[in-house]
């Protein structure tokens, strides 16, 4: 069996009001978005759409949020390297297809 590896990004943003915001995303941008929408709940402001994620604006209002109280705000987005095994059969059977085409 081999590995195929497979990058996963998780958000993670809490406070001492209630329970922390958990979430996965499949690219670093989801996870900046997501962070971005977060933070925009949590302080009553109105999304703002963007065709394309500024992560240092995302990490900017983040830090500016947590900095109102930094003892009991937190946020961290971290990326993952997960191997994803792919069984030998899965890799015969698409090359037994390419011959065959």
């Amino acid at each position: 069996m081999s590995y195929e590896v497979v990058s996963a990004y998780t958000l993670l943003v809490g406070d001492a009001d209630g329970p922390p915001t958990v979430s996965v995303h499949t690219t670093a941008d989801d996870a900046w978005r997501a962070l971005d929408r977060v933070i925009r709940e949590r302080c009553g402001m109105r999304p703002r759409p963007r065709r394309r994620m500024d992560a240092d604006a995302a990490a900017r209002l983040a830090n500016a949020w947590r900095a109102a109280e930094p003892e009991s705000r937190y946020w961290n987005v971290t990326v993952h390297r997960l191997p994803v095994p792919v069984p030998v059969i899965a890799r015969q059977a698409s090359g037994v297809a390419t011959r065959v085409a």
